[in-house]
């Protein structure tokens, strides 16, 4: 399996089955991560952390605080894709796996800006 990324025209397909997509809240200036998987039926989200409270990232009832970390289990279906803005307040997603973490213009390799992201799976 691989993901997909689609930006301004290009798309960039990257052969992992795990990965984190990590950003900064851009008020709170506070670091969201999830842990993504790559499947046959889409992109599933298994599990999100964020570092704090506030401002509309109040973490669900069943988040438990680990490490300094607000984590949950969210329970969702499979995606087909996953559209990333990005207003520009508070710098770029990153997408980390096997230790790395890169910026989305560096992966795309040109600056993303205010362009939108799609993440998908490529092979189907």
């Amino acid at each position: 399996m691989s993901l997909c990324l689609a930006s301004a025209g290009s798309v960039k397909a990257l052969s992992l089955a795990a990965f984190t997509l990590v950003w900064t809240h851009s008020i709170e200036k506070v670091d969201w991560q999830e842990d993504w998987r790559v499947t046959p039926s889409g992109l599933q989200l298994v599990q999100a952390r964020v570092k704090g409270t506030g401002a509309g990232m109040e973490p669900p009832p069943e988040a438990r605080l680990v490490d300094g970390w607000f984590q949950w289990t969210p329970n969702s279906a499979p995606m087909q894709e996953v559209v990333l803005g990005n207003s520009g307040a508070a710098g770029e997603w990153r997408l980390c796996a096997g230790g790395k973490c890169r910026t989305l213009s560096d992966i795309l390799g040109h600056p993303i800006g205010a362009d939108v992201t799609t993440m998908s799976v490529c092979d189907r």
